[in-house]
């Protein structure tokens, strides 16, 4: 079964993604533990999870990618052939230091549709011969640049359509100033020749008036 589906090749070697670089590489000897809530019944259904939980354990090896994180069993007959994590998807991370046993690293999952995970998943990886914290801080350095990456990249989809946004406001706004200027001008006429006038409350009366006109 393979989670959070990924390809592998003849030699169970993940297929990378287009442009995908490998950062580092645990060729053996990774412990992973799933724990995946039961999915809580649907709206339309009553049937659906008990508040339950499955534990999935697996061991093999682990992928780090620039976009990934990717266990591989070590053979077929396993809880799970393999899993694959967007960096992004890893939500919380936790380095655990127990005064007695090994230490190991857990974190929370996003799922993926269809990906045979559910809200609240968690996983546990540990390695039985090595030391694992410069696989956790090179895995954590990787993760936020993969999320910092991902803001970058929302954010430069975002921006065309501000822009887009504020051009067709102002260009709109620039129309009804037109249209004002247009019809002030119509409203205000020139006197008419002949016409009498007040300017600064002084009359003017026109030249050819006949006798008695301005009384």
């Amino acid at each position: 079964m393979a989670l959070n589906w990924t390809m592998l090749g003849p030699d169970r070697t993940p297929v990378p993604l287009p442009h995908e670089t490998t950062i580092t590489v645990i060729n053996g000897g990774v412990e992973v533990i799933l724990r995946v809530p039961d999915e809580p019944p649907s709206e339309s259904s009553r049937a659906g999870g008990s508040g339950g939980s499955k534990t999935l354990k697996a061991t093999g090896k682990v992928t780090v990618t620039d976009q990934r994180f990717i266990f591989t069993s070590a053979s077929d007959p396993a809880y799970f052939e393999s899993l694959s994590v967007p960096l992004p998807s890893i939500l919380a991370t936790k380095f655990e230091q127990p005064t007695f046993g090994a230490n190991y690293f857990t974190f929370d999952i996003k799922p993926s549709a269809d990906g045979g995970l559910t809200n609240g998943t968690t996983a546990e990886v540990r390695f039985k011969d090595q030391p694992m914290f410069q696989f956790v801080a090179t895995l954590e350095k990787t993760r936020e640049r993969a999320i910092y990456m991902k803001r970058q990249e929302a954010e430069n989809e975002e921006g065309p359509r501000e822009f887009n946004v504020l051009f067709r406001f102002q260009s709109a706004l620039l129309e009804i100033i037109i249209i004002i200027l247009i019809r002030l001008a119509a409203v205000y006429t020139s006197p008419t020749e002949g016409s009498s006038t007040s300017s600064a409350g002084v009359n003017t009366i026109p030249g050819d008036a006949p006798p008695g006109y301005d009384s």
